[in-house]
């Protein structure tokens, strides 16, 4: 099967439910989102607390774990319909994946490191693809022969950018990317997430603990129980809460 995607892809996500169940207690509902919609194109993050659900909530957008119930649909694809192995194949062409924790291999190259996942496919890599990889890694200052265990933690996340970016995917999922950096870094990192993704017109959606980053990108949402709910929004609830 193969997936006809366009770059810009916009999320329609309704009536998703998830629930933990601890041994011997009741189901705890972990998020519980009543509409959420992304504009193709767009850059969106997510704010929460550790525990929030914002890595869970990613994983449902990316189809690597299903809700209770809801529906999720990424332009004409309902994601949450998908089969396991269909889903892998949509995954793999339709969307990139910027994780906290780096998933590179120390003893490889940044260039082997980003072009790993295309090895999946075939061993040999195409010219091209070679190119937008070394294109990538000057893009995010990186020098291509640089050896993985000897990168800053900066210097890796930049390489993982880099590695989501190479397909050109439609979506960018990025979970906590610059939680491990510090500020100057991790702004650093934002704005050249943000800027690889326009450059390819791909949806970013973006969790983070921090606020003041949230606002590097279009819109920020939070987390409140269980639910989304704009920054704007959810300030003016808060200010009218105390007021009261």
């Amino acid at each position: 099967m193969v997936f006809r995607t366009f770059a810009g892809l916009g999320l329609d996500a309704h009536g998703l439910r998830v629930e933990f169940t601890d041994r011997g207690r009741s189901p705890r509902v972990v998020l519980d989102v009543g509409e959420f919609r992304v504009d193709g194109g767009s850059q969106v993050a997510i704010c929460g607390p550790s525990g929030s659900g914002k890595t869970t909530l990613l994983h449902l957008f990316a189809g690597l774990e299903r809700p209770a119930r809801g529906v999720i649909r990424w332009g004409e694809i309902e994601v949450t319909a998908l089969g396991e192995r269909v889903a892998d194949l949509w995954r793999r062409e339709t969307v990139g994946l910027v994780f906290q924790q780096f998933h590179l291999f120390p003893g490889l190259s940044a260039l082997e490191n980003v072009l790993l996942p295309l090895r999946f496919d075939r061993w040999s890599i195409d010219p091209a693809m070679r190119a937008r990889a070394l294109k990538l890694l000057e893009r995010v200052g990186v020098l291509p022969g640089s050896d993985a265990a000897w990168l800053s933690r900066g210097e890796l996340q930049r390489v993982a950018v880099a590695r989501a970016l190479l397909r050109k995917p439609a979506i960018v999922l990025a979970d906590e990317p610059t939680a491990s950096l510090d500020r100057d870094m991790a702004n650093v990192v934002t704005d050249l997430l943000s800027s690889l993704c326009r450059s390819v017109n791909a949806t970013l959606v973006m969790t983070t603990h921090d606020r003041l980053l949230a606002t590097r990108l279009d819109q920020a949402y939070d987390i409140v129980n269980g639910d989304l709910r704009s920054q704007t929004l959810a300030c003016m609830q808060q200010r009218l809460k105390s007021v009261a």
